[in-house]
């Protein structure tokens, strides 16, 4: 059985390294089972791509596409071309997508059209907001894959209402859990920590990335002056996402507490969450890190594909109004915030689960 296994933005670095891990494991048990790791290069540069290989051990992709920049469309297109080339010259048996980036539609999609199957690893999850990139993507994906590994009783839910049969469904925990949980005794103190005198508890970490909050000049400047003035004069780490960056440029915003750096890398940025008094966030995937390692999470969105963070952990959606920041962050200096718990097979073995169900259903 050979698999390719496709990766291409942030998100998905932290889903397939476990999942090699496994392959690698029931290779050293003599099981007949090969990958071939291809990077898109939907995300090219270092610190969103580079770092997190050499940190979490993921060996170098055989095949770059090289397929990074652009508008969604033309990405989309470069990935399709460069993806089938591969397939037309060396087929694989498997395409293994994670997540919701262009790079898992797009791969998806070409398999599909080439007679592999396709199994996505994080299926099933929702937001039903189509205005977002990532919630079409996830649509059709889960339209043509064969199998559908879910992180959450909820995703299961969502593809039965789709009409998926239920023994395509296999509900397996979450891979970014079993890399978080591998790693938590290596995180590390990046240089930001003693250069801004963080104390643990007594800062805040912000990430602002999607449309809705960082688009318009306006309303990005509305909601970080909300922000700052609602920390108390407490540390507020932003390490500003390539995409955020291009709009804070004219907005003039400085504030002592603030203190804008690049993106971090994976030990570096986890090690900020852990000691965090919070985080504020409009991203989905650090609302299952926070989940995981209880700390609190304020999300910046009007819905969320990840309900499960809510209804059972520490994460709360308080929408995209800038006016919604003071009530949450008074509910939590008044220490009322809720203490949340960890959803079921969210315990590291996650990739284990996954690797055995391929075995069993195509070897």
């Amino acid at each position: 059985m050979k698999i390719d296994i496709i990766a291409g933005a942030r998100p998905n670095f932290m889903k397939i390294a476990p999942i090699i891990e496994a392959i690698k494991k029931e290779q050293g048990f003599g099981k007949s089972i090969e990958y071939r790791l291809i990077h898109t290069g939907q995300h090219f540069d270092k610190k969103m791509s580079g770092d997190f290989f050499e940190e979490l051990g993921i060996p170098t992709p055989d095949i770059n596409l090289g397929a990074g920049g652009g508008t969604q469309a033309e990405q989309t297109a470069a990935i399709m071309i460069g993806y089938e080339k591969v397939l037309v010259a060396e087929p694989a048996d498997i395409c293994l997508v994670v997540g919701d980036v262009t790079s898992t539609m797009a791969c998806a999609i070409v398999a599909k059209k080439q007679m592999i199957k396709v199994v996505h690893v994080e299926a099933g999850i929702r937001s039903y907001d189509i205005t977002m990139p990532e919630e079409i993507n996830r649509m059709v994906t889960d339209s043509i894959s064969d199998y559908f590994y879910t992180t959450s009783e909820r995703a299961n839910e969502n593809l039965l209402k789709s009409g998926i049969a239920k023994d395509r469904i296999v509900f397996v925990g979450n891979t970014m859990i079993d890399t978080l949980l591998k790693n938590i005794n290596r995180f590390k103190k990046p240089s930001i920590f003693d250069l801004a005198s963080l104390k643990p508890k007594e800062y805040f970490v912000l990430t602002l990335h999607r449309p809705a909050n960082v688009d318009g000049e306006a309303n990005l400047k509305t909601l970080l002056d909300k922000i700052i003035e609602s920390s108390r004069g407490l540390p507020i780490v932003f390490p500003v996402h390539p995409r955020t960056a291009k709009n804070l440029q004219n907005l003039g915003i400085n504030a002592p507490n603030l203190h804008m750096v690049e993106p971090l890398s994976y030990l570096e940025f986890n090690y900020l969450v852990q000691h965090s008094m919070a985080v504020v966030t409009d991203s989905g995937g650090i609302t299952e890190e926070t989940t995981q390692m209880s700390v609190p999470c304020i999300t910046l969105r009007n819905n969320t594909e990840r309900p499960e963070t809510i209804d059972i952990g520490t994460n709360e959606l308080i929408g995209t109004n800038p006016d919604n920041v003071p009530p949450a962050f008074e509910k939590l200096f008044s220490g009322n915030w809720k203490k949340g718990g960890i959803p079921p097979l969210w315990d590291g073995k996650t990739a284990e689960r996954i690797v055995s169900h391929l075995l069993t259903v195509f070897e």
